[in-house]
């Protein structure tokens, strides 16, 4: 997912977000067809590399298409709302999974994947397609400031950081709650998913009225805290507090980074840009795991 992005956010901005973000939708149907099937685990690496590609087509190939129209000081609060699509399917994903896991079963589950994968694609050709024609700019890039601009990096690096404790989350929090006896493990990757959501659909407005850079260290700051709550209580409802704080704290950085990027790259090649800034967030997440175990395997979870 973090390679493809600026390609796709590239074929984006040179007129082809509509097929883009089609294709993504059709590899995520392939995608889970290959985890239905796969008679081996180089079988299923296949199959999510597939489904990291198409989740980076459907992203950031529509990205462009969305801000196409959107004037300069309403891009913040249209980027997060967008955004809101990623991120409700990643907190309603599992809930959704868990009842196909109920009704019929572990295959039952990727039919499910491969069916919304298929909608996904019908829903976006049976949208107005997008009128831009790309201003000549080639699908292809000839250099490398071509797929990452200058400017971009900056924001993405910042993007990722605060994806480190977002993928930390995820991995260890439930672990945390349980090993030390807090309570609360049950709830607490919903209620940081509330806590996100709440946060990045009320809060959105503030990027264009307050600045991506005031927004993200706002947002940074309300995570350290989140995070700290949670590290340093051994009380449930203190540290499910936290958790809200922390889950908070994340939901605004995409809008804050994407406003930051677009300040200092331009909007001419929003698809590129916020391609590379997104990249960081799927670099965070995949250092999170690895690098989180290793840390609470040899000092304990807190």
């Amino acid at each position: 997912t973090a390679c493809a992005r600026p390609f796709a956010g590239r074929l984006a901005d040179a007129g082809f977000a509509r097929p883009v973000v089609a294709t993504g939708g059709v590899l995520g149907a392939i995608g889970g067809a290959g985890h239905l099937v796969a008679p081996n685990p180089g079988t299923l690496i296949v199959a999510r590399l597939v489904m990291g590609v198409g989740e980076a087509a459907l992203f950031s190939g529509a990205i462009p298409w969305v801000l196409a129209d959107t004037p300069p000081q309403r891009r913040g609060r249209v980027a997060g709302w967008f955004g809101l699509s990623m991120w409700g399917g990643l907190a309603l994903g599992p809930v959704v999974a868990v009842g196909l896991n109920h009704l019929s079963g572990y295959r039952g589950v990727w039919w499910g994947v491969i069916v919304l994968g298929i909608a996904s694609a019908a829903l976006v050709l049976t949208t107005a397609g997008d009128n831009r024609d790309g201003d000549g700019l080639s699908p292809l890039p000839k250099s490398f400031r071509e797929i990452v601009p200058v400017g971009a990096s900056l924001p993405g690096l910042a993007f990722g950081l605060s994806s480190y404790g977002y993928g930390t989350v995820n991995a260890l929090l439930v672990l945390h709650l349980h090993h030390d006896g807090i309570g609360g493990d049950s709830a607490a990757l919903a209620v940081f998913a509330a806590g996100f959501l709440l946060a990045r659909a009320l809060g959105s407005p503030l990027v264009d009225r307050k600045g991506g850079v005031r927004v993200a260290l706002g947002s940074l700051v309300v995570e350290a805290v989140g995070l700290l709550l949670v590290a340093g209580t051994g009380n449930e409802v203190l540290a499910l507090a936290g958790t809200v704080l922390a889950g908070a704290g994340v939901a605004l950085m995409y809008p804050a980074t994407v406003a930051m990027t677009l300040h200092r790259t331009g909007a001419l090649r929003p698809g590129t840009s916020v391609g590379v800034m997104t990249s960081y967030w799927d670099l965070g997440i995949m250092a999170a795991g690895p690098i989180g175990g290793l840390i609470a395997g040899h000092a304990g979870y807190p």
